[in-house]
């Protein structure tokens, strides 16, 4: 019994600081993709706030951290711009007027993504091959990676320019000390979270130590914003009286939404199934989708950019001890209470230590075995995992996925075109038998068609399909191609073990298949048991 308490409040301990450690390392990030998306700070926090707190409750997947990501952020700034420039066109025209739309469309993002998950659309991700996987998972490390150099620049009045001398030198030693103690101090006791121990310890010497270092206020200063602090989110009524209600704005918001929608439900699948295998747990990805959607129509219903799953902090939680729904909840209640209570402190957090954890995430993100085994793998899944990857750091998510599918779905249906084989024997009344092995389908119809010697062949030829599928329409209309050049010779053709859909659809398509398609009461390699009743161990015995 009070090995039971110990345990269950140790897991509390473990998802409450892991939750506050998430939060910390949200705020940056949420400020960040605001900034690329042209948007307040705020605006970025609140999505990460409800968000967060959404999915974490009615999500598929406990322990997954949703909030505003980079990969929407880059198609909102697009979004965001186009809408000013409509609102600057206006009869009377309209300030800002970008912000509204993004509202509007995050709230058709939310729904397409809700009726998605209710459609139960989200098991499709089964579809998506290893190979995309492995560029999904390395293409986003390097995306991870190459945002945080960015904190490496100051913004002055002549731009951004990296760090020189001194500061560069202390920004890199903090970095490299947070990434020391966030790598060490687990071989010692993992008692504390090494995460928030970090973010800690390295605040703490700047602070001693007087250091001129860049600090989640400043960053926020430096990008134009007013600081931490915040009210509660207020219902934004002005989106559905600014906007006009026309053609022209369904034109233009619908197009961005389906785009945000699929990112969206993409990025948050595949960080599913990566902290699936991480925590050899099994999620619900239809419920997550649905959860996604609530969240991101309410969030833009109270002023937020909308979100999705975040693979970095997602990684922070688990890796910290967030295994529960608890640490997604902290995490989003603590970063409220940064924006109404904790700002002056939060801002003094170095962004060095931030950049030192979201390094590690790095580290720990990127699939490093698939360097390994890159020379090992068939060159048709090393050419789509190195594509996945580059394409993700190029363009966005999901374009990367979906082209990664396409390849692999086109390697696929070649490979297979190619294995489709035709044993031929005569029997002793001088039948030919066509004993087809491999799948049927649109790839392998011509290589199936060239198997066949139609003038050739004796009177009377079986084609047999025991050790083969067919797979789809092309299939059926190969086959009815081939009897009907028979046919047209004068010679007799008998189709046998078709299944039982395609038996089926000939029969549908033509009377005369009954004649020609041989019913099979036995089958010659598996052994069917026809009467229930005549089961006996005998009949198992090989």
């Amino acid at each position: 019994m009070f090995e039971l308490i110990k345990r269950r409040t140790n897991n509390v301990k473990n998802e409450v600081t892991s939750g506050v450690t998430v939060a910390l390392a949200l705020v940056p990030e949420a400020v960040a993709f605001s900034f690329v998306a042209g948007l307040d700070p705020l605006v970025g926090l609140y999505a990460a706030f409800m968000v967060c707190l959404i999915t974490s409750v009615f999500g598929g997947r406990p322990g997954m951290i949703s909030g505003a990501t980079g990969s929407l952020a880059v198609v909102m700034v697009f979004l965001v711009r186009e809408g000013n420039a409509m609102g600057l066109a206006m009869a009377q025209p309209v300030a800002n007027m970008g912000v509204q739309y993004l509202f509007v469309t995050v709230i058709l993002m939310g729904i397409i993504q809700a009726v998605a998950g209710g459609l139960k659309l989200g098991k499709f991700i089964r579809l998506v091959p290893h190979p995309v996987m492995l560029g999904f998972v390395n293409g986003l490390a390097i995306v991870i990676f190459l945002s945080q150099l960015n904190m490496f620049k100051i913004v002055d009045a002549g731009g951004s320019h990296w760090l020189q001398g001194s500061n560069l030198m202390t920004m890199a030693g903090l970095v490299v000390l947070t990434m020391a103690i966030m790598a060490l101090l687990p071989k010692i006791t993992r008692k504390v979270p090494a995460a928030l121990t970090a973010i800690l310890v390295v605040t703490a010497v700047t602070v001693f130590f007087h250091l001129d270092v860049a600090t989640v206020g400043s960053f926020i200063r430096d990008g134009g914003g007013e600081g931490l602090k915040g009210g509660l989110p207020v219902f934004q009524s002005q989106i559905f009286t600014l906007i006009p209600w026309n053609m022209a704005t369904l034109k233009f918001i619908v197009p961005y939404a389906f785009i945000l929608a699929g990112i969206g439900i993409i990025e948050s699948l595949l960080t599913l199934n990566l902290l699936d295998e991480i925590t050899e747990t099994r999620g619900n990805s239809n419920k997550e989708c649905m959860a996604q959607g609530i969240a991101n129509i309410v969030t833009a219903l109270f002023g937020g950019m909308g979100g999705c799953a975040m693979i970095g902090q997602s990684i922070i939680n688990v890796n910290s001890g967030g295994r529960e729904r608890l640490s997604g909840i902290v995490a989003a209640l603590s970063l409220l209470g940064f924006i109404l209570f904790g700002s002056f402190y939060i801002e003094q957090v170095p962004i060095a230590a931030l950049t030192g954890i979201m390094f590690m995430v790095v580290i720990g993100t990127f699939a490093w075995s698939s360097l390994r085994i890159i020379h090992k793998i068939p060159k048709s899944d090393a050419l789509v995992l190195i594509c996945v990857s580059v394409l993700t750091v190029t363009f966005d998510l999901a374009v990367a996925v979906f082209i990664g599918i396409i390849m692999s779905a086109l390697v696929f249906s070649w490979e297979n075109a190619l294995r489709i084989r035709a044993r031929k024997r005569i029997k002793e009344d001088g039948t030919k038998v066509y004993e087809i092995w491999g799948p049927l389908f649109f790839g392998s119809t011509q290589m199936f068609v060239s198997k066949f010697d139609v003038k050739g062949d004796p009177g009377n030829v079986e084609i047999d399909f025991m050790e083969s599928r067919v797979s789809d329409y092309s299939g059926i209309e190969a086959i009815s191609g081939i009897v009907d050049k028979y046919e047209k010779e004068g010679k007799k053709i008998a189709l046998k073990h078709l299944s039982f859909d395609c038996k089926k659809l000939l029969n549908k398509s033509d009377g005369k298949y009954r004649a020609i398609i041989q019913e099979e009461i036995d089958d010659p390699r598996y052994h069917v048991v026809a009467d229930p009743n005549s089961f006996n161990e005998s009949t198992m015995k090989v």
